[in-house]
């Protein structure tokens, strides 16, 4: 019978591997990486913070590239590892693939490439619930606000689309037939309830050969009770998690969040207008941008998909590459600087007369002839975001970035960060970042990261007014 938990696992490392930079929405006072070279990860390792996320924007890939990305980092990871002072065995650290809380992403793609690096594990569990954001799990079955997510615009994505619910089948689904639903294995509500503690222990203990593990969650305290196993197992079994954010603020088991929201607002610098940059187009994001745009100290200035399409296809899509692979990218940007120079100005205009600057993308999704240019046309997009962002104002007082791609590309390309520490969070699942003090342009700028599938209609402009000096001086 297998120890409960001690605080002598209190130095457990938890390191997050995120398919997408929105994915530290529950937690706070941790470092993310935007690189992972050995200096960057060594480093990192040695931050006192429980957590470590390394920002792989895998999402943003094909499936080749997202297996080239994670066995590039993977392999990184385990040099760093046995660099690391001190105890770094596999009990002293925990590896998560943080993925969609709506179930979109490269599953299991990312997984099978973790294992095969840095494998064997006796488990995969799989815990997409995000409580914050009304995405539970109830008998095996995944929930948006209570309703099977497999009906909401998000299972209708065109890249990672899905046709049910039901997570043993989705796993069959997604994995082509190679795991069947019924090897799938289930950790139920009953389960997860305080009395049986420490016969999920045993459950987790009695896990061999790395069967999937789906696990339900309705409430917190779930979730700490499936954390607290996971951390008594961990020296005698491996476990690979696959989560949505809610878990990790379990597994972490972090004090309070030392800035409340008014005082993460108050982190803005003077007075001066700040700005927002909104690229992700689920239905959602739409609505929640007329609601700002529809503010009068807002200036709405569009972004011309159409006009960056038909340049792609001018110069002709190329291979589509990884986006860190500038030279592919190169003769895109060149064409697109009439446009660039366009839009700044609009912007700088719209800043210099005391109104917010609303960068947004124009809405929908446009048909592209194949993977390859649909991928050139994302990254297009959010590095001409990234652009623009990077010529504001550097008397900025703050800025609000919308969607994971979009994201990504500012904090790695538009503000050449190598890592970034996050604050905590302005609104339940909203991360507060802040740039460091010696940033060419920007010193502790804070910058606000907002899912895209996040919020009510009214949570960017909710965001966006405790960010301006009158709303969160409070």
């Amino acid at each position: 019978m297998a120890p409960m938990p001690s605080p002598a696992s209190a130095g457990l490392k938890i390191i997050v591997l995120d398919d997408d930079p929105t994915g530290s929405q529950s937690v706070h006072g941790c470092p993310l990486l935007l690189r992972w070279d050995p200096a960057t990860l060594e480093q990192a390792l040695l931050d006192p913070s429980p957590l470590l996320f390394l920002l792989s924007d895998t999402r943003a890939l094909v499936p080749d590239q997202a297996a080239q990305r994670v066995d590039a980092i993977c392999r990184s990871l385990r040099a760093a590892l046995v660099e690391a002072p001190g105890e770094a065995g596999p009990g002293s650290w925990l590896l998560v693939s943080r993925g969609d809380s709506t179930l979109r992403g490269h599953f299991p793609l990312e997984i099978d490439r973790i294992a095969a690096e840095l494998g064997p594990f006796d488990a995969t569990l799989l815990v997409p619930a995000f409580l914050e954001g009304g995405r539970t799990t109830v008998e095996g079955v995944h929930l948006l606000h209570g309703e099977p997510v497999h009906r909401s615009a998000f299972a209708a994505d065109a890249r990672f689309g899905y046709p049910t619910s039901h997570l043993p089948a989705w796993v069959e689904h997604k994995s082509g037939g190679q795991r069947r639903a019924e090897e799938v294995q289930h950790i139920t509500l009953a389960e997860l309830e305080p009395t049986g503690q420490q016969a999920l222990v045993e459950r987790l203990l009695a896990l061999r050969g790395n069967p999937v593990v789906v696990v339900d969650a309705q409430r917190p305290e779930q979730l700490e009770a499936l954390a607290q196993a996971i951390r008594a197992v961990l020296p005698l079994r491996r476990l690979l998690v696959q989560s949505a954010a809610s878990l990790l603020q379990a597994l972490s088991a972090l004090p309070p969040q030392p800035l409340p929201p008014p005082a993460l607002a108050r982190l803005r610098r003077g007075s001066a207008p700040g700005a927002v940059l909104v690229g992700s187009h689920v239905p959602l994001s739409d609505q929640q941008l007329l609601q700002l745009l529809a503010e009068p100290a807002c200036a709405g200035v569009e972004l011309p998909v159409e006009r960056v399409l038909n340049t792609i296809r001018r110069l002709g899509s190329g291979p589509g590459g990884p986006p860190s692979v500038l030279d592919q990218q190169e003769p895109v940007d060149q064409a697109l600087e009439p446009l660039r120079e366009e839009l700044l100005e609009r912007l700088q205009r719209a800043w210099t007369s005391g109104r917010t600057p609303v960068l947004f993308t124009s809405r929908g999704e446009r048909p592209c002839h194949n993977a390859s240019e649909r991928q050139r046309l994302s990254f297009s997009l959010a590095g001409l975001m990234a652009r623009l962002a990077a010529g504001l104002p550097p008397e900025l007082s703050y800025l609000i970035s919308k969607g994971g791609t979009t994201s990504q590309t500012l904090l790695r390309d538009g503000l050449a960060l190598a890592a970034v520490r996050l604050e905590g969070q302005l609104l339940p699942g909203l991360s507060m970042l802040r740039l460091p003090a010696d940033h060419a342009r920007f010193p502790l700028l804070p910058l606000l990261t907002f899912p895209g599938n996040l919020g009510a209609d009214d949570t960017l402009h909710q965001a966006w007014r405790l960010m301006e000096p009158q709303g969160g001086s409070s």
